[in-house]
């Protein structure tokens, strides 16, 4: 599933194309995806000028004149820019047609995204999101408070939305990593020094995600269909029974809330 990293990356690369352009038509092929379409957003969005493109956790927030289009690309979804005339291909459900000759196409073969009309910048999906990572609301304090009295492990903290947006499985292994905090410690057990450490990680690590362009690992690419880099950096993360890093030692895995966590016994407690 893309992440945090994958969206901002997204964001970063349709943005220039989209900026001050008028939408001219919506195109909807398929309008199953994991909640239908919003059914206004074709008579809404046309005609409309794009004026921002923004990110909201894994959220892409296009601002019109008038409303938003909020989509998230789901498990498998990605965003392109292609000329206008590009002939669709299977799982191409909807084009954004600009009249500058471009056409920005969402194409999800899993169909569990999701693309919504915002008359107002307010949503349930929205609603209880935590603070962004990069953002200067967000730091060990924040994880710290969080964190009082919780017996549920950390890994599975920091995961939450509602605690922090955007810190998916690859980068909660690889934050932790570099923490040196075990994932299966109880989150009510760590010290505030050791989350202010874990909230530098986090912010760490995703900026270099998004500096190399998002992971890629399976179906993500970037709105010009090149892959990011940033898996020829991971520390942990599917490397289970290979060497630490840190101490050569063997990685071991476990499993929290079905999700595969790769962490090492000497160098994380």
């Amino acid at each position: 599933m893309p992440e945090l990293p994958e969206v901002e990356t997204t964001r970063a690369g349709i943005e220039p194309h989209l900026l001050d352009c008028t939408i001219a038509r919506v195109t909807i092929r398929e309008n199953r995806l994991r909640w239908p379409i919003s059914p206004e957003l074709t008579q809404m969005a046309t005609g409309q000028t794009i004026v921002s493109v923004e990110r909201r956790a894994k959220y892409l927030l296009i601002g019109l004149a008038r409303g938003f289009v909020m989509i998230h690309l789901g498990m498998s979804g990605s965003l392109r820019i292609l000329p206008a005339q590009t002939a669709p291909q299977k799982h191409d459900h909807v084009d954004i047609i600009l009249n500058s000759g471009i056409t920005l196409r969402y194409r999800d073969p899993r169909r569990f995204g999701s693309i919504f009309w915002l008359d107002q910048l307010k949503h349930r999906l929205l609603d209880q999101l935590g603070p962004e990572p990069l953002s200067a609301d967000f730091n060990g304090e924040t994880l710290f408070e969080a964190a009082r009295g919780k017996l549920r492990n950390v890994k599975t903290l920091i995961m939450d939305a509602e605690v922090v947006v955007g810190v998916g499985n690859i980068y909660a292994n690889e934050a932790l990593y570099l923490a040196g905090i075990r994932p299966t410690r109880p989150a009510g057990k760590i010290s505030r020094k050791r989350y202010a450490r874990l909230a530098v990680a986090i912010k760490s690590v995703l900026e270099k995600a998004i500096d190399a362009g998002g992971t890629s690992l399976r179906d993500f690419l970037k709105e010009d269909g090149k892959p990011g880099y940033f898996r020829h950096e991971l520390k942990v993360y599917d490397r289970a029974g290979e060497p630490c890093y840190g101490c050569n030692k063997p990685l071991s895995a476990v499993r929290i809330t079905g999700r595969a966590t790769v962490f090492c016994m000497r160098c994380q407690r």
